[in-house]
């Protein structure tokens, strides 16, 4: 019997993609461990900085669920500072798990269990390929990945695309890289009548109009500036009646983004919401004229199989992983072209047919990808390496 261990520590807060990815992860697996599948699943996570200074090892609320939970009484940053420095040090944290075959870790990280064989987790690279996209803190990855890569077995990623990143700029053997894509949060199913009269108030107050709609952190690599000056083009010379919408926390560097709504001559019509229920994100993915995503680096690009799920035709860059998650169901555009984006949201505004016929090809294209062939995916992975 496999015993399997992953790293947890993302689903804390409110979650972000990574989050997103370890959660349902876990809960497909566990499903698979139901359905008396040969190996055995458990949890691990390290503690926030502030909760450890703190002496607090609570089990994160997402996690409770769940029996097999330990704590790994350490923070991430810190054991990373002890690998470089006194690396002796580490294998007393050993004893919090409990003799685990496999360990994943699932952020760009992974424990040096001794006795175990390791995967890392790597999501993306954009702070390699794009530095300036990057913050301070995410640059420091390399460094922390570098010193991983040296005691790990085998990399989960999410593309072809972004292992073909991997190959190239940490000159791994691609034997040893393993593609495990994504799915959505969400069934064709999801939004009942239920759901969309409990959060009628903030459909009506937000939803009184035709939008565009984008979804994801606030932050450069997103490139929402071409996003709205697209938008406000389509305002100025075509007098459309579009509201944009934008969701998602501020990330880094977005005061420019906020500065330029507050300036826009259509600022008005410009709305951004923070982080915001699921419920809403999927509400307003199933009534947007378009999803906008016109990102200019992504490791999966989850929100366009998100979007696609629940009914939007979706508008997106033809770079890294986008085209290779949403295949021939999306319209492509050079992210650094603003007059191209323009014109291809005026081309789904226009034209009826094209919008029913993006959304018939997008729902079939989220249909090949699900959390289950995720797990199954994982799990061919440790049968791999075990």
């Amino acid at each position: 019997m496999l015993k399997v261990c992953i790293d947890a520590t993302p689903v804390r807060g409110k979650l972000t993609g990574i989050g997103v990815y370890t959660l349902n992860l876990i809960e497909a697996l566990y499903r698979k461990q139901e359905e008396k599948e040969n190996f055995i699943l458990d949890i691990y996570f390290h503690p926030s900085v502030k909760n450890w200074l703190k002496r607090s090892l609570s089990t994160p609320e997402r996690l409770t669920p769940y029996l097999q939970v330990s704590s790994v009484p350490i923070p991430v940053s810190v054991a990373h500072l002890l690998a470089k420095y006194a690396p002796f040090i580490l294998p007393y944290f050993e004893k919090h798990l409990d003799k685990p075959d496999i360990i994943q870790g699932t952020d760009h990280y992974i424990f040096p269990y001794r006795k175990a064989s390791k995967i890392m987790t790597i999501h993306d690279l954009t702070f390699i390929k794009f530095p300036q996209y990057s913050t301070k803190i995410v640059k420091g990855y390399l460094e922390r990945i570098k010193y991983c890569l040296s005691w790990t077995d085998a990399i989960i990623t999410f593309s072809e695309s972004t292992k073909q990143d991997i190959i190239e700029l940490l000159n791994i053997d691609p034997n040893i890289i393993y593609v495990t894509p994504q799915a959505s949060r969400y069934s064709p199913e999801y939004l009942t009548r239920q759901i969309v009269y409990d959060n009628r108030n903030m459909v009506d107050s937000y939803l009184y109009k035709p939008y565009f709609l984008f979804i994801s952190t606030l932050e450069p690599r997103k490139n929402i500036l071409t996003l709205i000056k697209a938008f406000e083009y389509l305002k100025q010379n075509y007098k459309i009646p579009h509201q944009l919408i934008l969701v998602g926390k501020k990330g880094w560097n977005y005061k420019d983004i906020l500065e330029i709504i507050n300036t826009s001559q259509f600022k008005e019509d410009i709305q951004h919401l923070d982080y915001v229920s699921d419920e809403l994100v999927a509400i307003f993915y199933s009534q947007a004229e378009a999803f906008i995503y016109p990102s200019f680096y992504e490791g999966f690009g989850l929100p366009v199989l998100e979007a696609m799920t629940l009914g939007s035709p979706v508008i997106t860059s033809d770079t890294s992983s986008l085209p290779e998650v949403a295949g021939d169901a999306a319209l492509y555009i050079d992210p650094t072209d603003y007059y191209q984006l323009a014109q291809t949201m005026l081309k789904v505004v226009d034209n009826s047919t094209l919008k029913k016929e993006m959304i018939n090809k997008g729902k079939r294209q989220a249909e090949k990808f699900s959390w289950q062939q995720t797990a199954e995916k994982t799990l061919n992975v440790y049968q791999c390496i075990s």
